[in-house]
């Protein structure tokens, strides 16, 4: 008993130590809990922050880096030099001149005197503040490139600027080119204008590479060529200090100027064809028939192309508007056709089977059908006729009868054959497509059906119908060409246009007989005044009726009647005369300066 007590008695205080030591270790643990908590909060953090570094340096570092770069480098923007248009003989109809344009960096207006800069920029180029802001807002405050606040300045806005340095110092002053049109109004709606992109344009054009500060085609060729003539922008990358002064030159794109593009105009041509129509409301087309070459295209009133490469007023604005709507181009909107339709009702009768070349109607003095009477222009009739004296005394009532024989459907047939209800495919963007009705146009506009009166009302060139002048130049074309439609081009390319004809499968008789008319219109019938001397020319006539105003005149012509050349359709709106006293001299006077060239 004694050795066991002896031997507990170490056991027992050795377990009591064990138990004061896990004590104590475990109150020194309480004590430093809150200094392992922040310990392993720092360690968190400081991983939280190491993994945000890499991710900056190694995911966005090339993002952050370019950001750094814009800081310090700014592009001095240098926009392309637009190609000139030339005419088939190489004269110049649009090109480019020198000039100065103001640009300002967006930043400037953090500055602190970016109110004062403002109002003394609007008051020196003559440009609202409220226009400067939005001009530098639509880049953003960060953007690292110039923006165009100005072009074409004056010597004396440009010496206002220099001798205010002290201020607009941000102001950059570079070369620059606007667009030149060296004979003014003359060719005005087919060449067009050119103006800076606006904020809708840009909108849809961005993803084409436009920019604020383009400029681009805004109708005519300027429009219709954009692609060829607008080059690609280029730029000088500048290094900068914190202070905004240039270090140096890191690199240089060169602009890319834009193609050049010849069109077919022939501007002599041209000029005499302005001459010819002179301040009557109207215009004149004058196209080669054997593959649709635009020699001349001719509208009134017209406009300068050139005001658009400046700032315009309101008051230059109002001038220019008062003359009467001059931005339509009347070459390429519709207007009824008249008796010059009645080659369309011809080929369609003969072509029909129902009435053969030689066919002889009786005319009279109107043509009754259902109830509707329509008359003949010489209130009396004509006696029995064929149709080459038909088109030579444009008779209403032989026409009327051959349109009420065939019918609506067969009209409209040939209507189309000849490209009438459809834009003619040139290069022109804002060409109309005209009118051909037919029974679905009409009950869906009127809620009626397709009447007799209306196919006899249509051969005559009248009621629904719509073509425009350029449309009868291609009809014109058909009986001089053999019987081929052709697409009217500004861009000179005979062999691409050539392939592009369309072969209207007239039968040979039906062309003789159409030309043989159109041959007797000048030899004995309407159109003795389109008549030259030693050139023998065919055509046609048209006179429409056009209330509440005075009726519109027609004529359309080609020459040398055997291998013809040249058509030429001239088109008198409200001219309240016939279209062979009226509108034939005009076209006379553009096939007489035609020849006399040659």
């Amino acid at each position: 008993m004694g050795l066991a007590n002896l031997v507990k008695k170490p056991i027992r205080k050795t377990t009591v130590k064990l138990n004061e030591t896990k004590k104590n270790w475990l109150t020194v643990g309480q004590k430093d809990q809150p200094i392992f908590i922040m310990i392993l909060i720092s360690l968190f953090l400081f991983g939280a922050i190491g993994l945000r570094l890499a991710y900056l340096q190694i995911v966005e570092g090339d993002k952050y880096s370019q950001k750094a770069d814009s800081n310090r480098t700014k592009i001095i923007p240098k926009p392309p030099v637009r190609g000139n248009l030339f005419d088939r003989k190489g004269r110049i109809l649009g090109a480019t001149k020198l000039s100065h344009s103001a640009y300002l960096w967006p930043a400037v207006q953090k500055q602190e005197n970016w109110l004062e800069i403002r109002a003394m920029l609007s008051n020196i180029l003559n440009v609202s503040e409220d226009k400067l802001q939005e001009l530098l807002e639509k880049e953003g405050y960060d953007s690292p490139i110039l923006v165009r606040i100005a072009r074409n300045l004056t010597p004396k806005q440009i010496t206002a600027i220099e001798e205010n340095r002290h201020i607009l110092s941000e102001v950059e002053i570079d070369p620059d080119t606007v667009r030149h049109y060296p004979h003014g109004k003359i060719g005005s709606h087919v060449l067009g204008y050119t103006r800076e992109i606006n904020a809708e344009e840009l909108k849809v054009r961005r993803s084409e590479g436009y920019r604020m500060g383009d400029v681009i085609g805004k109708m005519g060729a300027e429009a219709g060529f954009e692609s060829q003539l607008r080059g690609e922008w280029g730029g000088i990358l500048m290094e900068r200090d914190g202070a905004g002064k240039v270090l140096r030159k890191l690199g240089i794109k060169e602009a890319k100027a834009g193609n050049d593009v010849t069109l077919t105009l022939d501007l002599e041509l041209q000029k005499v064809a302005e001459q010819a129509l002179g301040e009557r409301r109207g215009a004149v087309v004058a196209l080669d028939p054997r593959d649709g070459g635009v020699l001349a295209m001719v509208s009134y009133p017209a406009f300068d192309p050139n005001i658009f490469s400046g700032r315009i007023t309101e008051q230059i604005w109002q001038e220019v508007q008062g003359k009467g709507n001059p931005f339509i181009n009347r070459a390429i909107v519709g207007f009824p056709p008249a008796s010059t339709f009645k080659i369309v009702t011809a080929t369609a009768g003969m072509e029909s089977g129902k009435y053969k070349p030689s066919t002889i109607l009786p005319t009279y003095a109107y043509l009754r059908v259902g109830g509707t009477a329509f008359g003949e222009w010489n209130r009396s009739g004509f006696g029995p006729m064929g149709f080459v004296s038909a088109m030579a005394w444009s008779s209403n009532t032989f026409f009327g009868q051959i349109g009420n024989g065939i019918g609506g459907e067969k009209l409209i047939e040939w209507s189309r054959k000849y490209g009438f209800g459809s834009p003619t495919g040139i290069e022109l963007k804002e060409e109309s497509a005209g009118l051909i009705a037919d029974n679905e146009w009409k009950r869906r506009r009127f809620n009626w059906d397709w009447t007799v009166g209306d196919t006899v009302n249509m051969s005559i060139g009248q009621g629904f119908t719509l073509a425009t002048p350029l449309q009868v130049a291609v009809m014109f074309a058909v009986p001089a060409n053999g019987g081929y439609r052709v697409v009217p081009h500004l861009q000179e390319d005979k062999a691409t246009y050539m392939s592009k004809r369309e072969s209207l499968n007239i039968k040979p008789e039906t062309q003789k007989s159409l030309r043989e008319g159109l041959r007797a219109v000048i030899t004995r019938g309407t159109g003795g005044r389109a008549a030259l001397s030693g050139v023998a020319v065919a055509g046609k006539s048209g006179t429409a009726e056009a209330p509440p105003g005075k009726s519109h005149a027609w004529f359309g012509a080609y020459a040398p009647y055997e291998n013809p050349e040249i058509v030429v359709v001239a088109f008198v709106e409200h001219s309240g005369g016939g279209g062979g006293s009226t509108a034939g001299p005009i076209v006379r006077e553009v096939l007489e300066a035609y020849f006399q060239q040659k």
